[in-house]
């Protein structure tokens, strides 16, 4: 959201837009988490939440110092690009869950359908404002939504006896 402001990079305002909206659901998500968790997990978003408050003021201050606007761009929109790149890349773990259970129970469809599409929206815009650090990250992210996409229909094809062993087991 801070790479898409004025003082980091112009004509950026769309990027801001979708940003902020965003940012106004998952905190709504986080705040409807927070009322209905148990204390300890309660406790450890507060803490999560805290820690990306701080994370996110150290950034904004630090490149706010910066006077060169290019050196600024490039500092934010490189862990803008990061941040991003690490968001596309933890499916990558459910990616690997998938195949070696050949079952796609554990990778929703919807959410690696709205990765590609958001992803391709976004890689879109940053080749049409020829804005690597748009279109790179999100380069990457329409790469690994395809690759979830087909390995969802390839596996979801697929019937799979329930002699499965579970992922998890409980000895209680």
């Amino acid at each position: 959201m801070w790479y898409g402001t004025p003082l980091i990079s112009s004509d950026n305002v769309l990027v801001t837009t979708v940003n902020s909206i965003g940012a106004v659901f998952q905190m709504i998500y986080i705040i409807l988490f927070i009322v209905y968790a148990e204390k300890v997990k309660k406790l450890r978003m507060l803490g999560l939440l805290l820690a990306v408050f701080v994370l996110f003021a150290i950034v904004v201050a630090g490149s706010l110092q910066m006077m060169d606007h290019m050196m600024r761009w490039i500092f934010v929109g490189s862990l803008s690009g990061a941040s991003l790149v690490s968001m596309f890349a933890s499916p990558l773990f459910i990616i690997n869950l998938v195949i070696r259970t050949k079952s796609v129970e554990f990778m929703p469809f919807y959410l690696s359908l709205s990765t590609f599409l958001m992803s391709s929206c976004f890689f879109l815009y940053g080749l049409f404002n020829y804005d690597p650090f748009i279109y790179v990250p999100n380069g990457m992210g329409t790469i690994l939504g395809i690759i979830q996409l087909v390995l969802y229909f390839y596996y979801s094809n697929r019937s799979r006896e329930d002699s499965r062993e579970p992922l998890i087991v409980s000895y209680g």
